[in-house]
């Protein structure tokens, strides 16, 4: 498979990227610095920013899924890069788009017209990636695609278990957390074997 990731140097991405070249895929990254990625001849790169709209669709032309793990930075590099995603995905007629977003976009279980972040559920007092990522939930719900956001709780680096907990639009009853290597896992999971298309899923232990 053609796979074209956006965050392969951050945490998730990085794990997420190394289990797809192991797997045999094909990844397409686009970057702005090189120094931490592998060398491997299934990987290409491409160097630009994921602001920029000629970047992002030079990454995806050959894809045949877009697999997002960009975070928010503190700043709109998210739901800018996003909107170019959905974009050239539509131009270019891919139709599978997974994201990794947050807890915090689950629905709330106390509060059920509430997404976490905005409900009693919370526990931080700063917002703006939670809502970054909320903005990315209802333009992914606004577009045509076959989308999916992995949602976990807080991230350690962790082990690689393979046993989680997980629950489509709702975190898993009394998450607390999971790790980096289990996050990227089931991203590939749910990535090669479309699972969960137009959901949220919470994942946590």
């Amino acid at each position: 498979m053609n796979i074209t990731l956006f965050g392969a140097t951050g945490r998730v991405g990085a794990v997420f990227l190394k289990k797809c070249l192991e797997e045999g895929h094909h990844v397409t990254v686009l970057v702005r610095h090189i120094n931490t990625l592998p060398s491997d001849e299934r990987l290409s790169i491409c160097v630009g920013d994921a602001m920029n709209y000629e970047h992002v669709e030079e990454a995806i032309m050959s894809a045949d899924l877009v697999v997002s793990a960009l975070g928010t930075d503190g700043t709109t590099t998210l739901t800018t890069s996003m909107q170019h995603m959905i974009d050239s995905c539509l131009k270019l007629r891919i139709s599978r788009i997974v994201s990794i977003g947050t807890a915090g976009i689950l629905q709330s279980r106390i509060e059920k017209n509430k997404l976490r972040y905005l409900s009693v559920e919370a526990r931080r007092t700063k917002t703006f990636a939670a809502s970054e990522h909320a903005k990315v939930y209802k333009m992914l719900q606004q577009s045509t695609l076959d989308w999916t956001i992995v949602c976990p709780t807080a991230l350690p680096m962790g082990e690689r278990t393979g046993i989680y907990r997980v629950s489509a639009d709702f975190l898993p009853e009394d998450g607390m957390r999971i790790s980096v290597f289990d996050t990227a896992d089931f991203t590939y999971d749910v990535s090669m074997n479309n699972l969960y298309v137009h959901k949220r899923v919470g994942i946590a232990y």
